[in-house]
């Protein structure tokens, strides 16, 4: 196995997973206190690891270029492919408009400076066409700038960390929840902070179907975010105090709570930095997906063209809408957690079933039936706690 394509590939996993929404996991789980919050994440991390394996199980006896939309026709008939297709597309078309919202924005800053003439939307244009350039081009470009955005974006997360953690108290970790509600409540928000099933398909492509090293890029991609949260949430519940995060219910008010702690303004520029670099990567990640998934939809003979006409339907719809009817996508992310359970824990666990029924070579996931029914309840729990929210129950 290539290891420059392993270790990208690594790369690519953890910088989808790792989006500017890690920002606010110390937020949405402020009520739950450090210990309880961290083992919240390494149950959610768990699963979603399992199931990204699962994954690997399902993609070792089909083609290599095989997508979420081939591999659901080939094992769920085509009912399983409209439910895996029309899951795919919202989530990745969702995630993708707001990340073109949120990058745009801050290319627009940029812009500002230049000249007061840009229009509003410059922005959101600017960085979509940077991100569809590189991913139309190859997954060895995406990796390559990935890698880059990636250091840089550890480095920044480096020093944010140095500088709060001799802030950090003992006494405020030892917190525990203040409601066993609020467990609940936290799992659809964690839940999609460790996202990234979307991408298995174009990793597979990129690398072939190398079990071993699938299953090394799986594990070690997806704990690398799952370090990256704890170490966050060590600093910022162990900074400010319990009290204090309940009251920060928007994410400028935490960057100032933090300024405050440390006294320095440093921090909220890092923040900026670090939330900048996180759009961007995680952009990158979920676009990708979404360019294989759209390419082999279209399964044009003709290759070159068949990468533009899907860069077109990828980039062009999330960018109409995150220019014209940006609150509406929005909105839309807040169901995302849905589309995501669907993906990345329900069509793993049905594929493998499926394939599992049809022939007993090849490689498996430990756990059996029992495993795959305990990952359909865990999402059967997300969803029912995310409908409780909607109805303000929970």
């Amino acid at each position: 196995m290539n290891k420059n394509k392993l270790f990208g590939s690594m790369l690519i996993i953890a910088g989808t997973t790792i989006g500017a929404g890690m920002l606010a996991l110390p937020i949405a789980s402020a009520g739950l206190g450090f210990t309880v919050s961290s083992i919240v994440m390494i149950v959610i991390w768990a699963f979603m690891a399992y199931t990204a394996l699962l994954m690997i199980e399902v993609h070792q006896f089909a083609s290599k270029d095989a997508t979420l939309h081939t591999l659901a026709y080939k094992l769920l008939g085509r009912k399983g492919q409209v439910v895996a297709s029309f899951s795919m597309m919202f989530l990745f078309y969702a995630l993708c408009a707001a990340y073109i919202a949120g990058g745009g924005e801050q290319v627009y800053e940029k812009l500002k400076l230049i000249s007061e003439d840009f229009p509003i939307q410059s922005g959101a244009i600017i960085f979509t066409l940077i991100i569809s350039s590189v991913v139309t081009i190859s997954t060895r470009s995406v990796d390559l700038l990935n890698r880059f955005l990636f250091v840089v974006k550890f480095v920044v997360l480096a020093v944010m960390l140095a500088f709060l953690f001799p802030f950090t108290s003992i006494e405020k970790l030892v917190n525990m929840p203040t409601s066993n509600a609020l467990v609940l409540a936290s799992l659809p928000v964690v839940f999609t902070s460790f996202g990234f099933h979307g991408s298995i398909p174009s990793i597979v492509k990129y690398v072939g179907k190398d079990i071993k090293s699938l299953k090394i890029i799986m594990l070690t991609g997806s704990a690398l975010p799952l370090i990256v949260y704890i170490l966050w949430q060590l600093v910022s519940h162990g900074s400010i105090s319990q009290t204090q995060l309940l009251e920060n219910e928007s994410l400028s008010s935490f960057i100032n709570a933090l300024s405050v702690v440390v006294n320095s303004s440093y921090i909220s520029a890092m923040i900026s930095i670090f939330a900048n670099l996180a759009l961007a990567t995680s952009f990158l990640g979920v676009s990708l997906g979404l360019f294989d998934f759209i390419q082999d939809v279209l399964s044009s003979k003709e290759k070159r063209a068949s990468r533009v006409i899907a860069s077109l339907v990828t980039f062009l719809p999330p960018l109409g809408f995150a220019l014209f009817y940006p609150q509406g996508f929005i909105k839309a992310l807040g169901f995302a957690a849905f589309a995501l359970v669907i993906l990345a824990l329900f069509l793993p666990a049905a594929m493998v079933y499926k394939q599992r029924q049809s022939t007993n070579e090849g490689y498996k996931v430990a756990g059996g039936n029992f495993a795959l029914v305990l990952v359909a309840l865990f999402g059967l729990c997300i969803i029912l706690v995310q409908v409780l929210q909607i109805f303000k129950v929970l």
